[in-house]
């Protein structure tokens, strides 16, 4: 993967977003300026995120993510989605899949902000381990390896944070190069 490349066009749909909402006045455009600043806006602004986009929207949870929140979502680039086993991402985005691929893309999603130190701390503050509960109910336990943030699920995959605190206008996002899974 190339993180030089993602850093930059984050850092670019970012700026994109906020200088979009600075200039433009007009009230009937507020709902489309608010929700390009959202967790979906933002990540549908990086091409490193086409394919959680697509997920988030064959699932039906762009309103949700589209929400108030706050959230937090560990955001699998598309190249954690290519380390499935092929055909998997194509069987998931069937309609007949939007149970379980809800379930998937939930299971990424915490209730409530937390960057980067705030976790950090959580895992220092519980003895090296800090079991984060997720919207879809399971659990993935964040630790520290070589002083990054590293998640486990409960199948026991393991997922690296690979840039944290990507600030939407409800919550934020960190990007993970493992898609992690729920029981």
């Amino acid at each position: 993967m190339n993180f030089k490349k993602l850093i930059p066009s984050t850092l670019f749909a970012i700026m994109i977003s906020v200088g979009s909402y600075a200039i433009d006045t007009d009230p009937k455009n507020d709902k489309k300026n608010n929700e390009e600043k959202t967790i979906v806006g933002v990540a549908a602004g990086n091409e490193n995120f086409t394919t959680l986009v697509a997920a988030v929207k064959a699932a039906g949870l762009v309103d949700v993510l589209n929400g108030d929140g706050p959230f937090t979502v560990f955001a699998p680039v598309n190249d954690a989605f290519a380390k499935l086993p092929e055909g998997t991402v194509g069987t998931l985005l069937k309609p007949e899949n939007k149970e379980l691929l809800t379930a998937i893309l939930t299971y990424h999603v915490v209730a409530g902000k937390f960057v980067a130190s705030d976790v950090i701390k959580a895992i220092k503050a519980n003895n090296g381990k800090f079991a984060i509960k997720t919207v879809q109910g399971g659990i993935i336990t964040a630790s520290l390896k070589d002083g990054k943030v590293i998640l486990t699920d409960v199948k026991g995959n393991v997922s690296t944070v690979v840039i944290a605190d990507v600030a939407a206008s409800n919550g934020v996002i960190h990007a993970i190069d493992t898609v992690v899974m729920p029981q």
